[in-house]
This record gives C-alpha cells, structure tokens and sequence, in this order.
C-alpha cells in the first residue's frame, strides 16, 4: 500500500449499531446527508471474527459492520489507505490539520470514504479542495519485527492537541525512514521554493520588527502616564466609593454569617418538634407537591418556584450547619494527586474494545471510594423517596420516583477524571444514617463476572439492586453500559418500582478536559400496579445542539394518555410541567468548598469513607473503610497505596486459585439469589449486627 498515492473513492453500504439501546443492526436512507468525520484524527479498530469496524472520533462512537467477508477486507483496506494517506498529510501540513470543520455523522452511512484531502467520512461527496503542487511525501517502510504492535506516529512534535495526534491502530507498526523521495520534482525546483520561502520570511520578519517597534513605544507612553497617576493623589469621590464598597462587603459577610446561624438554630428546634409529634401527621408541603392540572398562571408559578429555591438554599445551608455540629468532615485528608504524568495510551493502547474491569490501573487514577460505596450514593436524595411515600396520587409518586433516578446521577458530573476502587470477593460496606432514615449494606457477591449488590431500608420504603458495570475502550472514548435493575417498595401503598439504568460515556481519555455523557432511556414500571408507567430519555450530546445533559420524559396513564411532562438536566434539577409554567421537583444541593481539590466529590460523597471511631467496633472487618489501599490514597500516601493495592490483589488471586483446585464457589454472606437470578439480601446484616455482633464472628481476612 503507497500512503503517498491518494487514495479513491469508496461508496457502499454498511450496517450501524442503534444508539439505543445499542442492541441490532440498521443501515439508512442512501444518500441521506449526516455529515461528516475526519477518519485520520479518529481512532479505528477492526474485529475480524464479527466483521465489526469501530471508530471513535472523540465526539462520537460508531459500531459499524459489514457484511460479507469480502467487503469486509475491502473497507478494512480501503479505510487504512485514507488513513494513512491523511496522517501523511497532516505530519507534512500540521497547520491544516483542524482547518477543516468536520461534523460528526449522525448515522451510519452508504458512500463512507471520500477521498478528498481531507480524509472525510460521511454520505456525500465534499468539494474537493485545491491540488497543492510539488508535496514532497515521507516514505515509510515496514519493520518486519514490529508487526502486531501499536505505535503513535511522529505526528506528536507537532503544535497540536493530544487527541488530535492519530493513534494508528492498524495491525503493522510502520518506522519512518530518514530519506525522502523525489518524485517528479526537479533540483531547481526545489531551490526556486527555497528562494521564494526566503523572501516570504524575510518580509515578515521586519513587519514583524516595525510592530515591535511601534508597540514598544506606546507601551512606554503608558508607563508614563500611570507614574503620572500614581504620583497624583486620589480624589475624594475615588476614596468614598472604596470606602463604601468595603462597607457593603462587610454587611453583606455580617448577614450572611447571622442567617447561617438562624437557619441552623431553627432546622435543630424543628427537627426536635417532629419528634415529639406524632408520625401520622408528617406530610408533604404544598411547596414541594405540585397539582396534576398546572395553573395557567405564569406569575403565581414562578413566584412560587422562586420561593421553592430560596427555601432549598435555606435549607442545604442549615443542613451544613448541622453537620458541623455532628462533626461530619466537609474535606479529605489530602487532595487528589496530579495524574498529569500518567500515560494513559500506554496502558490501554492494547485494550480497544475489550472490557476493561480486567486490566490493572494505576492507583493514582481511582478515587477514594470503590463500588460499593458509589451505590450508596445513589440514596443522596433518599428525601424523594419518603415524599413518594406520603404521596397518594399514583402518578405523582411515579413522579417523585423518576426524579430519584435521576438524581442518582447527579454526582458524577464532576467524576470524571478517577474511577472507583473494585471491590474484592467478599468486600462489605454499610452506611446508616439517622439523619436521613435509611439503613444501607453492600456486598461484592461475584468477581468474575464483577456484581455488586446492595440494600437499604427505611420506614418509608426498601431500596436494592445488583449492578454489573461492562467498560470498553474505543480509542478516545470509554462506554460504561451498566447491566441489572434498580428497584424500590413502598410498603404504604403496596408499590414495587423498577426500572433499568443508562449508558455513561467518559469522553477525552487521552487527552483534554475529561467529561461524562448518559444517554438512553430509562423505563420505571410500578409491578404491583399498571396504573401508570414513566419513559425517562437521557439525550446524547450533538455537535449542532449547545444544550447538554438534558433529559426529557412523561408519566403515562394506562391508556397511553400523557400525565405529567418531565423535563430538566441530570446534574442540575428536574421540573414537572411545561417551560413557561413548571414545578421543580429536584434540584442538586450545592458543591463543597474546593471540590476540585477532592476529586469533585459532593458533600454526602466526602462522608462515605469516614471511620467513626463510636461504629468502628461494629463494623466487619471486610468492610470498605477498613481497606488500606482505599486509606492511603485518601491520606495521600500513593506509593503506599500502590503496595497495598497489588497486595490486596495477590491475596484475592490466591484465594480464587484455592476454590478452583477444591471445586468450591464462593457463596455471599448477605445476599442470596432469587427466582429471577437476580441477588436479594437474605435479612441476616442487620441481626448479626445486633448480637452477637461482627466482633465475635469469624470474618474473612481480605487484606
């Protein structure tokens, strides 16, 4: 294959993986206009078995498939030319390399590769751009020791962004050879360019001079004249404006440290009346319900949405309050280390499209927090639950359901710069929170598959489910597609809600700013109740669309009549109605001082691993906060850390070698399974808990 020949045009048809919910195969209208892709700055995977081509463009995935075998070797050949053809390009022409707006295709596509110097993919042909004349192309010869290897061609010495550098993910590892070949170009041409490069430069150099010149000079007359200033003494309307300005500051620091201290007095005082009161006149504000037949009042709706988020800021600032009070930390011990240093090509250049839940990371790339505990994140917002519960409307309940599901994501808008610790076989953790009612325990119940199963209770409603995450890298991209279902009972009105969970894709893995995407759909189904059902739809981000993370959805009759329109952001709130009258139903509570520093962890995720010295001796020792990996990287010990880490994993190794060599399976203490294969608590936590207690117990040595 010549990369210095540019290559043809190549048109046909190939099937694409539906974008939800990523299940089967499509092709669409031939000659539909979608757009287009640069397939030299995208990052190509071949899986010959399926005959499946994957391309991540950074923006966008694509699962595409062919499929005779045939045209499979066709494309694969034809898709490595233009590729080739355009690395070449760019590593001669670096300052051309974005110059071309290339839109991401929205589906897959018959009349794929163009053959433009751009390197397009899409189902149109685009105008061709002028023929530069006399290119003088590298040559690349094969190393005939570097097959089956992966390598990032030279194209790194040049001024551009990491992602942009064209990982070539072809099966051959080309070495650059020093030489160039002439072609058809002359000697005299060759010096006729030098020549005419000279005079160009020479030009620019002195514009470039008198610029300099003349920006000098202005630089020093503004030097003059603010000597001349400052050498003047202030005027007296200069003085009283700053004089003023440190007055409003500090009335305005006045005011807000006694409102801190009146909200924080009054939640304590209310919070001790409820006690007193009797439970069966708890119930729900008519701040927080919103009636089924919106008012068409525009004015009353956004007063008392106004109201509405007032009364939440209180609130979160009195809840910060108290937990001052109760000593809960609002920092970590350290902050996150600098992960800039890492090189993560280099780790997973051998991993596109395999599950990566198997390969080793270092430790500096997880946070201080496995599994586990981010399932107990998703009862952040447990409140909604408990309103679900004093709610008798079925479809309202069905209302404040969706908005808890939604919630369970609002944390990881921050979080996508680490991952979770795994979690060893065996691995427990519990989290009990009078505060917010619930009683919470987690258990890793399989490693291999790696399931994880959790349960929570309350006097309000019993929350669990089993997750197994599947993670695959594409290049740029990493598609986390959860598998399992999330369900929740309300003993009050005899209801048992489950629904499913949606695709996260962490984008910019190499390089850039990281940011995490959900989309698909979530569907929530009452199984004791037909009533209603609610469609929740995650929309995928768009290059042509601003708005990201929205989310869109209804609650429907039995009849298929829409209730109530859901609509709002997943990191932000949830509002039930339509844009110009709307009740919020959920917003996310504020972020922390210096999140950033704390791996972008929210107030109630800073608490999870903290090791209450008054519970510590009630605790199992398999539970998370005992880990001392997961410890260390929390203190900001990485070297211990990483010790800890491949210790803890040798360990585990050895006990799976043990089971296999006596035919034994690993049987979870706390969880069982169910008719359904899916994994139920077996009621045992809490009552080994009580008596005799963890303590007395044999409990197995995990690390």
């Amino acid at each position: 294959m010549n990369c210095t020949q540019e290559p043809q045009k190549q048109e046909g048809c190939l099937l694409k993986k539906r974008k939800w919910p990523l299940k089967g195969w499509h092709k669409i209208e031939r000659g539909k206009l979608h757009g287009c892709i640069d397939v030299g700055l995208s990052v190509m995977s071949v899986k010959k078995s399926t005959k499946c081509i994957d391309l991540d463009t950074e923006e966008q995935i694509y699962h595409l498939k062919v499929k005779s075998q045939e045209l499979f070797d066709e494309w694969v050949a034809k898709l490595r030319h233009h590729r080739m053809y355009r690395q070449n390009e760019i590593s001669m022409f670096p300052h051309d390399a974005n110059n071309i707006f290339f839109p991401t295709t929205a589906d897959s596509v018959p009349g794929f590769c163009d053959s433009t110097p751009g390197r397009k993919v899409g189902p149109f042909e685009s105008p061709k751009k002028e023929k530069r004349a006399h290119r003088r192309w590298r040559s690349r010869v094969v190393g005939k020791e570097a097959k089956g290897t992966l390598q990032v061609p030279s194209v790194f010495s040049a001024p551009m962004r990491l992602h942009a550098s064209n990982p070539n993910l072809s099966t051959i590892d080309f070495v650059e050879e020093k030489n160039y070949s002439d072609g058809s170009e002359t000697s005299s041409e060759f010096t006729k360019m030098q020549e005419d490069l000279f005079q160009v430069a020479h030009k620019v150099y002195f514009t470039l001079r008198s610029a300099f010149s003349t920006i000098s000079t202005e630089r020093e007359k503004l030097k003059q004249m603010l000597e001349h200033d400052a050498s003047s003494s202030p005027s007296a309307q200069i003085v009283g404006l700053k004089n003023a300005l440190s007055s409003a500051i500090a009335q305005n620091t006045d005011l807000k440290d006694r409102l801190r201290r009146i909200h924080a007095e009054s939640m304590i005082l209310d919070s001790a009346s409820n006690a007193k009161s009797s439970p069966d006149l708890v119930k729900v504000s008519d701040d927080d319900s919103y009636v089924s037949d919106i008012s068409d009042n525009v004015s009353e709706d956004n007063l008392s949405n106004d109201m509405e988020n007032e009364r939440q800021t209180l609130d979160c600032i009195s809840e910060s309050g108290i937990g001052c009070n109760s000593k809960r930390r609002t920092c970590l011990p350290a902050p996150c280390p600098n992960t800039s240093n890492i090189s993560l090509w280099n780790i997973l250049r051998n991993n596109i499209g395999k599950d990566l839940s198997k390969v080793a990371m270092p430790v500096e790339l997880n946070e201080p927090l496995n599994t586990l505990q981010r399932l107990c994140e998703e009862l952040e917002y447990s409140e909604l639950l408990d309103k679900a519960a004093h709610t008798p409307n079925p479809f309202e309940r069905m209302v404040y359901i969706a908005a808890f599901a939604v919630s369970a994501y609002a944390s990881s808008y921050y979080r996508a710069g680490s991952k979770p610790f795994n979690p060893v076989l065996g691995e427990t953790y519990e989290c009990i929170r009078e505060d917010k009612g619930f009683q919470f325990f987690a258990e890793q119940v399989s490693h291999h598959p790696p399931i994880s199963a959790c349960h929570a209770e309350s006097g309000n409603f019993a929350f669990w489910q089993d997750v197994r995450w599947k993670n695959k890298f594409w290049g740029k991209s990493m598609e986390i597609v959860p598998v399992g279902t999330t369900h929740v009972t309300l003993p009050a009105f005899k209801d048992h809600f489950a629904w499913n969970k949606v695709t996260s894709c962490i984008h910019n893995i190499l390089s850039g700013q990281r940011w995490i995407e959900h989309y698909g759909e979530i569907i929530i189904k009452n199984l004791n109740d037909d009533t209603c059902h609610c469609k929740l739809t995650f929309i995928k981000a768009k290059y042509w669309n601003p708005n990201a993370h929205e989310i869109e959805g209804s609650v429907v009759d039995k009849g298929g009549k829409v209730v109530h329109r859901l609509f709002g952001k997943w990191h932000e709130s949830l509002y039930c109605g339509t844009t110009s009258s709307s009740n919020c139903i959920w917003r996310a509570n504020p972020m922390p001082k210096d999140y950033e520093q704390w791996y972008g962890f929210t107030q109630f995720a800073l608490e999870l691993n903290e090791l209450d010295p008054q519970t510590k001796s009630l605790l199992p020792s398999t539970d998370t906060r005992f880990r001392p990996d997961q410890r260390f990287l929390e203190e900001g010990n990485i070297e211990g850390a990483e010790i800890q880490k491949q210790r803890i994993e040798q360990l585990q190794r050895v006990r799976r070698k043990v089971l296999e060599e006596n035919n034994l399976e690993h049987q979870p203490r706390f969880f069982r399974k169910s008719s359904d294969d899916s994994w139920v608590s077996n009621g045992t936590y809490m009552d080994l808990r009580k008596e005799p207690g963890f303590s007395k117990l044999d409990n197995p040595v995990l690390w």
